[in-house]
């Protein structure tokens, strides 16, 4: 049984001061419930994805999706997290519902406020979705983990710099047109590379243009089944997915390989017999830009260390061969952790319906989504395509 968008709903991402993990919940719910046109009343089942961890004092929310309409009352709701790919471990739980024959309509919804906590507990907070025995006294926090990742990659084949200002540089460009985007500026990419007092090292080679944003947010999917799709009025099927999920310990993995990331590409290629040639568009998670530049190599883009060679060529560019964050990432777009995997999915939907504006890629047909929870421990892949 296949599984399809039928709507969708994206908060802009940013500082929320007068906003709530409940308010932004609700509302997220109540657009994409009206997008995809259909009634609280209709929908069979509910998932939400809420890293918390401290952020938010309530730690118990997926109730709290009930509150956009109370036809959604007494319906089935569940809380799921897997670090900072909690926002696909809830679309992911949504699709196995509707492949097991028990809902046709489900609602999925991400959510995280995180600017309301102090800067010191941010780090603290974050360092929860890293194997602490290993990580938890790192001083620079989960960039600190990224960073020693950024010198392993650098030891091993060379100096990186360039190709992570260019990354840098295209998110941020991108991002200019993303109208959810939390930073809607063209930093440049000598802004990007050089250390100032506005741009200085954060952890190792990375700086603070290497590092995605602190964040609130929500994002939400509407989710049927087949029969519910061929009556909508758009519907983006799910050509296949993948989850691989790796040891937590960094000490038990080459850190640099990200051969979880590399294994769920191939196994949603498969499925979907399809090859990289074949995507349109991917939004991937760069969560830092060390993480783009692996992700490509571990996505079969380009072999081990010569990831920067599609930024020199401009394949990633958003007018190269396959575009990549188009949204402008989560590098200008915001990481808020649980909202980020749906607003992925939901941002590729809007590119595959032709409903991206000034984001557009043209003639986009076949879109990837890769996110990731911690580093390179919990790996989804999801490839999308518009049917309607």
């Amino acid at each position: 049984m296949g599984a399809y968008i039928a709507g969708w709903a994206h908060l802009p991402f940013g500082k929320h001061d007068t906003q709530s993990v409940e308010t932004l919940v609700s509302e997220a719910v109540s657009q994409a419930l009206a997008h995809a046109g259909i009634g609280a009343g209709d929908v069979d089942e509910m998932f939400l994805g809420h890293f918390n961890a401290g952020f938010s004092a309530q730690d118990f929310t997926a109730s709290m999706m009930l509150q956009a309409d109370r036809a959604l009352r007494f319906k089935p709701a569940t809380r799921l997290e897997n670090a900072c790919a909690t926002g696909s471990a809830a679309v992911h739980a949504a699709l196995r519902t509707i492949a097991a024959g028990q809902a046709r309509i489900t609602l999925v919804a991400g959510v995280e406020q995180m600017s309301k906590t102090p800067p010191a507990d941010i780090g603290r907070y974050l360092l929860k979705a890293s194997y602490l025995p290993e990580d938890g006294d790192n001083p620079a926090g989960f960039a600190g983990i990224f960073g020693h990742i950024a010198q392993a990659y650098f030891q091993k084949y060379g100096d990186q710099s360039d190709a992570l200002a260019m990354i840098a540089a295209k998110n941020h460009a991108n991002g200019v047109h993303n109208p959810y985007a939390q930073m809607r500026r063209d930093l440049g990419f000598d802004f990007c590379r050089r250390e100032s007092e506005k741009n200085p090292y954060v952890a190792g080679p990375l700086k603070r243009t290497d590092c995605s944003l602190v964040s609130d947010g929500a994002a939400a999917l509407v989710i049927v089944d087949e029969d519910v799709a061929a009556g909508a009025q758009r519907a983006v099927k799910f050509r296949a997915t993948s989850h691989v999920q790796d040891f937590l310990p960094r000490a038990h993995r080459d850190i640099i390989a990200f051969e979880g990331c590399a294994l769920a590409w191939k196994k949603a290629l498969e499925k979907a017999q399809l090859s990289l040639n074949d995507l349109s568009l991917v939004e991937t998670h760069d969560c830092f830009t060390i993480a783009e530049l692996i992700e490509y190599e571990a996505m079969g883009l380009a072999r081990p260390g010569r990831g920067a060679d599609l930024l020199r060529d401009g394949v990633t560019m958003k007018d190269g061969r396959l575009p990549v964050n188009p949204s402008g990432g989560l590098k200008s777009k915001g990481h808020p952790i649980g909202a980020t995997g749906v607003s992925m999915h939901a941002m590729a939907a809007m590119q595959l319906c032709d409903d991206a504006g000034a984001m557009q890629v043209k003639d986009a047909k076949i879109a990837g989504v890769f996110n990731m929870g911690g580093a390179a421990v919990a790996n989804y892949v999801s490839l999308l395509e518009r049917v309607r």
